[in-house]
C-alpha cells in the first residue's frame, strides 16, 4: 500500500453508537416481570417511554446535563440574595419528559393494582439516560406518604406534587403548575446518625415553627420544598420547609455551596443554612425519624430499581459492542470466554431487575395485605443493599468488556461508573441497611415471620435453592448479631433473586443462576459460569438485552 492510499479518515471494526433503540422492548426480563407481577397495563406506556429514553436526543441530553453541571447563584449583581440553582437546558428537557410521563406520580394516580410496579418500570427506563434527574423525581414520588400524615399539608400540596407539568420557575409554590421536593436530613457531625442533629425548631403556634441550623447534604436544592429534621422540646421532628413562605416572601434558607461530587453531577446537592426559616410540622413532635422514614422507605425502593437499571444500561453497551467488534477471527460475542463473561453479567442484571420489581410488587400488595407489608419491611433494605453493591462490581467488569473504548469519556460507561456508587450511600449506606434488617427482625418479628413463610412456600423448585433456603432459615432464626448482618442480607437477597427467576425466566436460565450463585464452591469472579452450553449463554444474555 502506498502512503497516498492509506485511509486516515475512517475507522473500521468499530460498532455503531447504541441509540435510537427501545430500552423497554429490548429488555425481556423487565417486560416479563411487569407481566408476571400484574402490571401489564403499563406496557403501551412503557413502550412509548422506552423509545423516548433510547432515542439519540435523550441520550445526548444525558451527556449535556452532566457536562454542563449546575451552578449556584447566591446573589444577583446588586447583592440581593437569590439562592437559585441554574441548569443546562438538557436537564430541564429530561425533567419535562419524565414528569409528563408520570414517572413521579403514576404510583399514586393510577388507581389500579400495579401502580408501584408501573412507577418502577418507568423509573428504571428513565434512570438509564441520567442518574442526576432521577433524584428529584424519586423524592417527589417518595414524599407523598409523609405529606399524607398531615391532612392539611396533603390537601394543599399534593395536587401540585402529583401534577404532570414540569415548572422550574423560582416563584411561590402556590402559583406554580407543578412542584418538586427535596430532603435535608444529615448534618456535619452525624451523617446517618440523625439523632445527633443540632438544628432547632422554635414553635410559633398552629403547627408553625422557625428553624435555625444547617444541613450538610440537601438533596435537590432547586426544589420547591424540603422535608427537614430538627430538634424540638418533644425530640427530633419532621418539617416541611418551602422555598417561599405563605405570604410569598423568600424563606430564610440560604445555600452555601454545591457539592463537587464523584458522580450524579447533573443533579445539585448543597449545604444549606436555616436562619429562622418558616416551617410546618409534619405529624407530631418527636416522631421525626418515623415520619420521614415513610419517604426514605420509598426512596430505598428507587435506589434498588436505579442500580438495576444502571447495570442493565451498561450491559447493553457491552453486548452491543461485542456483537459488532471482531477479534481473532470472530465477533467478541462468539468468543467462548467473552460470552461466558457477558452471560454471567446478564445473570447479575436480570437478578437485580427481578429483585427490584418483586419489591415494587410487594409495595402494591401491601396496600391490601398486611403480610406483604411485613415482607417488604425486610426485603426493601435487602434489595437496596444488594443491588447497589453488586452494580458497582458489575460496572467495572462491563467497562473491561469494551477495552479502551469503554474507558474514554465519549462513552457513557465512565459516567455510569461514577454515578452508580451514590445509590449505595444515599438513604443509608450498606451497614445501615444491613443493621436495619436485624432491627426489623428483632423489633418487628412479624416481618421475619413473613419472610420465613415466603421461603417455605418456595421450596421444591431447585435442590440448590432448597439447600440455600434451609441454611438461610437457620441463620435468620439463630439470633444473628451485627457481625453477621451482611451475611444475613446477602443470603436473603440471593434467595429472593433465585426464587423469582425460577418463576419468570426460562428454567435453564434460572437453573444457571442457582448453580452459579448458590452452589457451595461457586466462583467469586465473573465469567466462571459452570456450563459449556454456548446456546444457553446466549439465551441468558438475551434476557438482559435483546440486540435490535
Amino acid at each position: 500500500m502506498q502512503e497516498a492510499d492509506f485511509d486516515f479518515y475512517s475507522s473500521h471494526n468499530q460498532p455503531p453508537v447504541l441509540e435510537d433503540y427501545n430500552s423497554f422492548t429490548s429488555n425481556r426480563i423487565l417486560k416479563d416481570a411487569a407481566h408476571a407481577y400484574g402490571a401489564d397495563w403499563i406496557h403501551p406506556q412503557a413502550v412509548k417511554f422506552g423509545a423516548a429514553m433510547g432515542s439519540s436526543g435523550m441520550q445526548q441530553a444525558g451527556f449535556l446535563a452532566n457536562k454542563h453541571t449546575p451552578v449556584l447563584r447566591t446573589h444577583d449583581r446588586f447583592g440581593n440574595r437569590l439562592d437559585i440553582v441554574e441548569f443546562h437546558p438538557a436537564y430541564h428537557e429530561m425533567m419535562d419528559v419524565s414528569i409528563n410521563a408520570g414517572v413521579h406520580s403514576i404510583a399514586w394516580s393510577a388507581n389500579k393494582y400495579g401502580g408501584y410496579l408501573a412507577h418502577s418500570v418507568l423509573s428504571y427506563l428513565k434512570q438509564q439516560i441520567d442518574e442526576g434527574t432521577s433524584c428529584p423525581l424519586t423524592m417527589t414520588f417518595a414524599v407523598v406518604p409523609s405529606l399524607r400524615i398531615n391532612p392539611e399539608i396533603a390537601d394543599a400540596w399534593l395536587p401540585l406534587a402529583l401534577s404532570d407539568k414540569y415548572d422550574p420557575r423560582h416563584i411561590p409554590w402556590y402559583d406554580k403548575n407543578g412542584l418538586t421536593f427535596g430532603m435535608a436530613m444529615t448534618e456535619p457531625q452525624g451523617g446517618s446518625d440523625v439523632r445527633t442533629n443540632t438544628t432547632i425548631a422554635a414553635p410559633a403556634g398552629g403547627g408553625i415553627y422557625y428553624l435555625t441550623g444547617r444541613k450538610w447534604f440537601c438533596s435537590a436544592p432547586m426544589s420547591d420544598a424540603f422535608l427537614v429534621l430538627a430538634q424540638t422540646s418533644g425530640g427530633l421532628s419532621c418539617f416541611l420547609v418551602p422555598r417561599f413562605t405563605p405570604d410569598g416572601v423568600k424563606n430564610k434558607l440560604y445555600f452555601q455551596r454545591l457539592k463537587d461530587k464523584l458522580g450524579n453531577r447533573s443533579n445539585a446537592s448543597g449545604e444549606v443554612e436555616f436562619h429562622g426559616a418558616w416551617a410546618q410540622l409534619v405529624g407530631e413532635e418527636g416522631r421525626g425519624v418515623v415520619n420521614i422514614m415513610e419517604m426514605v422507605r420509598h426512596t430505598r425502593l428507587d435506589c434498588a430499581v436505579g442500580s438495576a437499571a444502571t447495570m442493565q444500561r451498561a450491559l447493553a453497551e457491552a453486548v452491543h459492542h461485542c456483537s459488532y467488534r471482531q477479534a481473532f477471527g470472530a465477533t467478541l460475542l462468539n468468543q467462548p470466554l467473552m460470552r461466558n463473561v457477558l452471560a454471567d453479567l446478564a445473570l447479575e442484571s436480570i437478578g437485580a431487575t427481578v429483585l427490584a420489581m418483586r419489591i415494587a410488587k410487594g409495595f402494591d400488595d401491601a396496600l391490601q395485605d398486611e403480610q406483604s407489608n411485613h415482607f417488604i419491611r425486610i426485603a426493601t433494605p435487602v434489595a437496596k443493599y444488594w443491588n447497589t453493591k453488586r452494580a458497582v462490581l458489575a460496572l467495572a467488569e462491563i467497562i473491561e468488556c469494551l477495552g479502551g473504548n469503554g474507558y474514554v469519556e465519549e462513552s457513557i460507561l465512565p459516567r455510569l461508573y461514577r454515578d452508580v456508587p451514590v445509590n449505595a450511600i444515599w438513604e443509608g449506606s450498606g451497614n445501615v441497611q444491613a443493621l436495619d434488617v436485624l432491627r426489623a427482625m428483632e423489633k418487628e418479628p412479624a416481618s421475619l415471620t413473613a419472610l420465613l413463610q415466603y421461603f417455605q412456600a418456595e421450596k421444591g423448585h431447585h435442590p440448590l435453592l432448597d439447600q440455600h433456603l434451609t441454611k438461610t432459615e437457620k441463620l435468620l432464626t439463630s439470633n444473628p448479631g451485627p457481625l453477621q448482618a451482611r451475611e444475613v442480607v446477602t443470603a436473603i437477597a440471593l434467595a429472593i433473586q433465585a426464587t423469582e427467576l425460577i418463576h419468570i425466566a426460562a428454567p435453564a436460565v434460572a437453573a444457571l443462576f442457582c448453580q452459579s450463585r448458590l452452589a457451595p464452591n461457586n466462583s467469586a469472579g465473573w465469567g466462571c459460569l459452570p456450563t459449556d452450553n454456548m446456546d444457553l449463554l446466549l439465551q441468558t444474555i438475551a434476557y438482559a438485552f435483546q440486540h435490535q
